[in-house]
């Protein structure tokens, strides 16, 4: 078979990559699994091909060494596949977050075990500490997406009635049930998205080309966790931002907290709809 020049090799790589992360509206968006299952497969198949046309070289010119994009997106794929077998709607009872906690955990922890013990490479990693101060900037945003999200999240939750997405939580235990839930997904968030999907796809891509793969991914699974409505116009804007702070710190430590400060306010939004006058901060 005829080599494909280098160049066009990369460049024709996002197809594959772009099939692999249109699954993820296939699962949650539009939940037809046949479809997602179909772009899994085709993404998978035509990176393979793209691969066989032309051997993987190292930069240095030696076969084998540099990433796969096949074994890379299959890693992807794999991840999308468990988090799809489980319903993603907010529920707090025992069995739905036992449920989470596996398929959740299982979409980071098989991926990092593959690709670490099998493939033998580094390629998802969790920098947690970078051993930089933040700066002012940093502390600065971190401030910021607090009075933002004060400002923007009860207007959408509220407004648009997809707090109604999550269940009533009009008790103490529930309150704390969805203390719990909001922090623990959004930590997954970015390990899953950013660590993994992210990661992965910097491999072959140039980072913005890669953060807006990783973007479709990750405003799929918000939207079936209940970000609908006009939601992806504040999700795409977040999901693309995680990915660019990760880049500028390379610190998972700081994207967590970002999102988690982010998060803080989404519970605090949630209770307030559903208890009315319990939490009066909010403008709406």
């Amino acid at each position: 078979m005829t080599d494909l020049p280098r160049a066009a090799t990369a460049h024709v790589g996002v197809i594959p990559a772009l099939l692999v992360c249109a699954a993820a509206p296939a699962f949650f968006v539009l939940e037809i699994p046949w479809l997602g299952w179909l772009l899994l497969a085709a993404g998978i198949l035509t990176a393979w091909l793209i691969e066989r046309a032309r051997p993987v070289e190292a930069p240095g010119g030696a076969i084998g060494r540099a990433p796969s994009l096949t074994r890379d997106l299959s890693l992807i794929a794999l991840g999308l596949l468990i988090v799809s077998i489980i319903p993603l709607a907010a529920e707090l009872d025992n069995l739905a977050m036992l449920r989470f906690t596996l398929a959740l955990g299982g979409a980071v922890a098989v991926p990092y075990a593959i690709s670490r013990f099998l493939y033998r490479d580094r390629a998802i990693a969790f920098p947690w500490r970078t051993h930089r101060r933040w700066g002012r900037l940093q502390w600065g945003w971190l401030v910021a997406v607090l009075v933002l999200g004060w400002l923007i999240l009860p207007f959408y939750f509220i407004t648009s009635g997809v707090y109604q997405n999550w269940p009533v939580v009009d008790t103490p235990e529930l309150i704390a049930r969805l203390f719990v839930g909001v922090g623990a997904v959004g930590i997954w968030d970015e390990l899953f998205f950013i660590c993994t999907v992210f990661a992965l796809l910097r491999r072959h891509f140039p980072d913005l080309v890669a953060n807006l793969l990783q973007a479709i991914v990750f405003v799929s699974f918000l939207w079936e966790l209940g970000y609908r409505e006009w939601g992806p116009l504040l999700t795409i804007p977040f999901a693309l931002l995680q990915g660019y702070i990760f880049l500028r710190t390379h610190s998972l430590a700081y994207v967590v907290t970002v999102h988690l400060l982010f998060d803080a306010v989404v519970f605090a939004v949630l209770v307030h709809a559903h208890n009315p006058g319990l939490l009066p901060v909010f403008l709406v």
